[in-house]
This record gives C-alpha cells, structure tokens and sequence, in this order.
C-alpha cells in the first residue's frame, strides 16, 4: 500500500483514501473531536477537505474511530461511510488493528525491551492518570510492550505497542518507569517542546480493509525537527 501523502491541502496531510476510509496524519495540537475549548476539530477539517474535494452538497457524513492526545501527531482513521464505521469500530474492538508508536525519551530505560502491566486511575479534575502496580478502585489494566530500536546522542528512541488503549497510556506507563516523553510536562518531562507536541507519534498502523477486505499498511511521516529527522 502507498506510503505517501496523497494531500497536504490547508495543513491536512491525508494519507490514504478510498471510498469508504481516509487517513491522515494529525499535527500537534490538532483536536480529534470538538470539546469544551471550542476549538474547530480534525473532523471538521476532514470533512471540509472531502466537501471541497468532491463538490458535494449538503453535509458531510465522517465517522470518527478512535482519537490520539492533542499534543500528539500521527496516523488518525475517520469513517466516509456507515457501512465502515462499524465495521472499523469492531476492528478496534477485537484488536485486529495492529498500531505502533515512536516515542523519544531521554532517559535510558531500565530494559532495551520489556512489557510493561499497570493499573491506571483516571482523575477527571485534572485530565491525569496515574499507574499503580496492582488493582485500586475505579483503575484499568493498561498493558503495553516497548523496545528500544535507536539511541541518538541526547535520547532514546522507543517503538510502542499496545494491548490495551487507556487515557494517556504511554505517557503514563512510560514516566512511570522514569522515562517520561520528550515534552511531556504533565507526566514529569523537565521542558515544554517549541510547538507544545510532545514526542509520541502514531506511526504505523495495519489492518484489513473492512470492506473490500484488502490488507493496509501506512507510516506516517514524522514532524519535521531536527531530533525526528535523526531518528531515520
């Protein structure tokens, strides 16, 4: 499957579409899905992409998977159809979407490769979770599997797989082993990145296609700095 960005019009990069998924490589700071900011989300843009793309009248119809934190980039999929939405929803469901994420810690973590269980607590009032290592009230079993694949001068590259999808998972998960994500000053990073990202990106996903039943494989490209750019 094609790699490459098939558009970059108004900031969107898309890098796959059919007629029945689009996706696309989401910046930092980009909402997936409107909240209480108020700020115009990613659906909104995708869906002002394909009325402009095809001309079409009337609203619209994006089907929203599944979402990544705002301060994250990466490999985001949106439904064009109803038949796929749920189709895509149950490939999320029986994990038989397969992701993987690259994170820069600067931290050498305790194991070059390791899995990682936890359970996390979500506390609303401060959009935080936080990992322990056994069941408390109201946690989540998050478990996750990373490895080390590039050490750079001043960090170390980490690819990332999920078991589970829990809020804020990898950033918690990973601070709690003393690896906090580059950027990431709610979970202990010691300073903000230029453009408030932090360094977690989508950036591989694999699955097969809900309707025509074709594999699909996709990479995202990765932000344009110069710490990224040292990581290929």
């Amino acid at each position: 499957m094609s790699k490459k960005i098939l558009s970059n019009k108004n900031n969107l990069q898309v890098l796959f579409e059919d007629n029945h998924i689009i996706v696309v490589n989401k910046r930092a700071g980009d909402i997936v899905q409107g909240d209480k900011t108020g700020d115009k989300p990613l659906s909104d843009v995708v869906k002002e992409y394909i009325k402009d793309k095809y001309n079409k009248p009337g609203n619209v119809y994006l089907g929203t998977v599944h979402r990544l934190d705002r301060p994250t980039t990466g490999l985001v999929i949106f439904a064009k159809t109803s038949k796929a939405l749920p189709r895509l929803n149950k490939l999320f469901v029986s994990k038989d979407i397969s992701k993987t994420y690259w994170a820069l810690v600067k931290n050498e973590p305790p194991k070059y490769e390791n899995t990682l269980v936890n359970w996390l607590k979500k506390n609303p009032k401060n959009n935080k979770s936080k990992a322990h290592t056994k069941e408390v009230p109201e946690s989540k079993k998050a478990i996750l599997h990373y490895k080390v694949i590039k050490k750079l001068d001043n960090y170390f590259l980490l690819e990332v797989n999920l078991e589970t999808g829990r809020h804020h998972q990898i950033r918690v998960q990973l601070s709690n082993i003393g690896c906090p994500i580059k950027g990431d000053l709610k979970y202990g990073f010691d300073r903000s990145n230029k453009d408030a990202s932090i360094s977690l990106h989508a950036r591989h996903i694999e699955f097969v296609h809900p309707v025509k039943n074709e594999p699909i494989s996709i990479d995202a490209p990765l932000p344009d700095d110069a710490i990224w750019n040292a990581c290929l």
